[in-house]
């Protein structure tokens, strides 16, 4: 019997890890049905990760009344994995951009609601959090997410309040000192798959911002707004995030998260092969199927498929990569630990039409994929 481990990102925009996934395993079993195989979809830290730790670990999903990213109630979730000490909280459960269809404002949208999420995760057992950095309608800098969980924020006058992108101006001064004491002793370890600084032309506002219906002029503002934040937090904390790598994911809530909560920022695909214990899966495995919408030379920054094939790569395993795209700078992708690279693209069509056969297009490049190994194992039907 042979041993698959199939490990796909997401396809942005036509497919989830879940069902690239599941088109990997039927093709594996139609061409070797005793196949022994680990399938581990692939969370981002945006959208869908809860439900990707839970399909790869088992656990349960929990449900938590909070407050949305416009202050509305909400039903959050969190993913609680097996052993009952580590919680998946992604932060589009309670401030994703969905919840603001139609009426996004990057400057009024509040993380507080995650900071729920959290403490609802802690009170119910766990001492170990992983944070989802992704698909966040906010610009808040994790200011809400830090008062939910007790952080005060003071104007001029003293008086306390929640800030939102648009009234980080107001801040004055931060005070730890009623920071919730259920955080003692809890790890925080944020999925981050972004290096963006907090501020400036690549930072959280002007990069991120438009997405979450800012225009220019208020970009400017909240750019301005979350360099004022950074200040306040190197005053009153003693940390300089303004130019930490990652700060300025989720509109500024790697660094908030940093700063606030103590919060260690991770790369996603680390993050997921440390928690599901990858390196224990690796002995004995035939091969690794793994991919993602795209593979270009921005790939070597840590995204799935790179770790993936650095770790199988230190235990001879081979790595194949089935990938929408093949761009420029791919090659260097066999230097770290990838086997071979499969493009699902069988025609040269722009992307806005490719998509539209995506699934069709991987069920066949996985054909040919399998085809291909069965010419190499005899006695195989072809």
């Amino acid at each position: 019997m042979s041993k698959w481990i199939l490990m796909p990102d997401s396809f942005k925009g036509t497919m989830s890890s879940l069902e690239v996934c599941e088109a990997m395993r039927r093709a594996l079993l139609r061409h070797v049905p005793d196949a022994e195989v680990i399938p581990i979809p692939v969370a981002d830290g945006g959208e869908g990760s809860v439900e990707a730790f839970l399909t790869a670990m088992g656990g349960r999903r929990v449900e938590v009344p909070c407050t949305g990213p416009d202050l509305q109630p909400v039903t959050g979730f969190y993913g609680l994995l097996p052993d009952g000490r580590t919680a998946v909280v992604e932060m589009a459960a309670a401030a994703g951009l969905p919840l603001m269809e139609g009426r996004l404002c990057a400057e009024g949208a509040t993380t507080y609601g995650v900071g729920e999420l959290i403490l609802a995760a802690i009170q119910n057992g766990a001492r170990r959090i992983i944070l989802g950095l992704g698909g966040s309608a906010t610009n808040d800098g994790g200011c809400g997410c830090a008062a939910a969980l007790g952080v005060r924020f003071l104007d001029s006058s003293g008086t306390a309040y929640v800030p939102v992108g648009g009234t980080l101006d107001h801040l004055d001064r931060i005070d730890l000192s009623c920071r919730s004491p259920l955080l003692e002793g809890v790890e925080l370890v944020a999925m981050c798959d972004v290096d963006n600084p907090l501020c400036g032309p690549h930072g959280a506002s002007a990069v991120f911002g438009p997405q979450k219906g800012a225009d220019d002029a208020a970009v400017a503002r909240l750019d301005r707004n979350l360099h004022h934040l950074a200040a306040v937090i190197r005053r009153d904390i003693g940390q300089d995030i303004l130019e930490l790598p990652g700060a300025g994911a989720a509109g500024g809530m790697g660094g908030g998260a940093v700063a606030f909560l103590g919060c260690r920022l991770q790369m996603g695909i680390e993050t997921v092969l440390d928690t599901i214990g990858f390196d224990t899966l690796l002995p004995g495995t035939t091969a690794i199927l793994t991919g993602e919408g795209r593979i270009d030379g921005q790939s070597l920054r840590g995204k799935v498929v790179i770790g993936i094939a650095r770790r199988a790569r230190a235990a001879g395993v081979p790595v194949i990569a089935v990938v929408g795209d093949v761009a420029p700078g791919a090659e260097a992708a066999y230097q770290e630990g990838v086997t071979a690279i499969v493009s699902t693209n069988r025609r040269a069509v722009p992307w806005e039409i490719a998509r539209q056969t995506a699934r069709e297009d991987l069920a066949a490049a996985l054909e040919d994929l399998f085809r291909l190994y069965d010419a190499f194992h005899p006695g195989r039907d072809i």
